[in-house]
C-alpha cells in the first residue's frame, strides 16, 4: 500500500535530501511495537523486531514479509558486525547476542561486574570491531517487552564490548534512559539519545554528543538536540553527517550543527530508522504497528 509522503520543510536544504515524488510504502501493519530495523545488502532484505510479540520479521522486496525468528527472546535493536553477522539486543536474555553464520546464537555480554545487565536496547559497531550498546531498564520494567525484574546495576549506562578480548566497560554513566546511538561518518563523535522522559516529566528527551578519541574514550559531552516532538528513540546518519531520528509522530532530520532541516510526517509513534535498498537511499521506518519505506535523495552511512 502506498500514499504520498508528507514533509515539513523547515530549511530549504531539506528538499535536496528528499524524493518529493517518492511514495511512502507501507510494508507491514501487524506489529505491536516495531523496532530495530537492519538492512542486509548482501541478501537484499530487511530485518526488524516486533518486541511485544516476541518475534523478528524479514521483508524481501517483491516477496513480502515472513517470520525470521519466533520466539526472539524479546529482541530490540539490531546491527551487523564487521563480518556481517547479526548483533542484537535481547530484553529477554538481558544480553547482547550474535547470530553466527550457522544460525547458532552466541552471548557476547550479559553481565557487568558480575551482575546482570538491565535490558540492552540499541547497538552499533565501530570500524575497529568494538560493539557499543545502551542498557536502559525498559525490558525489565514490565512483562510487555521482556520480563519484569529488579535492576542489578547501579543505573542505566552506555557500554563498549571488545570481542577481541571479551572486555566490557562503561563509557558513559550519567544517563537516565540511554537509547539510540550512532557514530559520525569519521567516528570522531558518538551520539546517544536519552529518553528518560518516558518515566518522569521534565527528564531528558534529547540526543547528546561526545568527542570520541582514538583510544575509544569519550569527552566533552553536550546536548546535540532537544526533541521538539516525541522522543528521539532510534536514529541513523547519512553520509553527510545528517541525523535522521524518530521523533514522536515524525522522523526529524538535523544537520551536523544540530539545526532542524525538516520532518517526514507519519502520524504514528516512530521508533527507529535505517537506510537500505540497492543504493542505500531507501529509508526504512519502524512506527508503532507499521513498517514503512521511503526513497530519499540522501545516502545512508555505510555501517556493517
Amino acid at each position: 500500500m502506498t500514499h504520498p509522503a508528507h514533509y515539513e520543510f523547515v530549511d530549504p536544504s531539506f528538499r535536496d535530501l528528499t524524493g518529493p515524488d517518492a511514495p511512502l510504502v507501507k510494508i507491514f501493519d501487524q506489529c505491536i511495537w516495531s523496532e530495530g530495523p537492519v538492512w542486509f545488502a548482501d541478501g537484499g532484505y530487511l530485518l526488524w523486531s516486533d518486541i511485544p510479540n516476541n518475534r523478528m520479521l524479514r521483508f524481501v522486496p517483491d516477496h513480502g514479509v515472513s517470520t525470521f525468528r519466533s520466539p526472539s527472546n524479546f529482541i530490540n535493536g539490531n546491527t551487523r558486525d564487521l563480518q556481517g553477522r547479526l548483533v542484537s539486543c535481547s530484553h529477554g536474555a538481558r544480553a547482547v547476542l550474535r547470530t553466527e553464520y550457522d544460525g547458532t546464537i552466541t552471548t557476547l555480554a550479559d553481565r557487568y561486574d558480575g551482575k546482570r545487565l538491565n535490558s540492552p536496547n540499541d547497538v552499533v559497531v565501530k570500524s575497529d570491531g568494538t560493539i557499543w550498546f545502551t542498557d536502559p531498564s525498559y525490558g525489565i520494567d514490565s512483562n510487555h517487552e521482556g520480563y519484569k525484574s529488579d535492576s542489578e546495576q547501579t543505573g542505566c549506562h552506555v557500554y563498549r564490548f571488545d570481542p577481541a578480548d571479551g572486555s566490557l566497560v562503561i563509557v558513559a554513566d550519567d544517563f537516565e534512559k540511554p537509547n539510540g546511538l550512532a557514530f559520525s561518518p569519521d567516528e570522531s563523535t558518538l551520539y546517544v539519545s536519552d529518553t528518560g522522559r518516558t518515566h518522569r516529566p521534565g527528564y531528558p528527551a534529547h540526543i547528546r554528543m561526545f568527542d570520541l578519541a582514538a583510544d575509544n574514550t569519550l569527552a566533552n559531552p553536550r546536548v546535540f538536540i532537544d526533541a521538539d516532538s516525541g522522543l528521539p528513540d532510534g536514529f541513523r546518519l547519512d553520509t553527510m553527517g545528517n541525523i535522521w531520528t524518530s521523533a514522536g509522530p515524525n522522523v526529524n532530520v538535523y544537520n551536523p550543527a544540530g539545526a532542524l532541516l525538516g520532518r517526514i510526517i507519519l502520524g504514528t509513534s516512530t521508533s527507529n530508522v535505517t537506510f537500505g535498498g540497492p543504493n542505500r537511499s531507501r529509508l526504512f521506518i519502524t512506527s508503532s504497528q507499521f513498517v514503512y519505506s521511503l526513497d530519499v535523495a540522501a545516502t545512508g552511512l555505510q555501517r556493517p
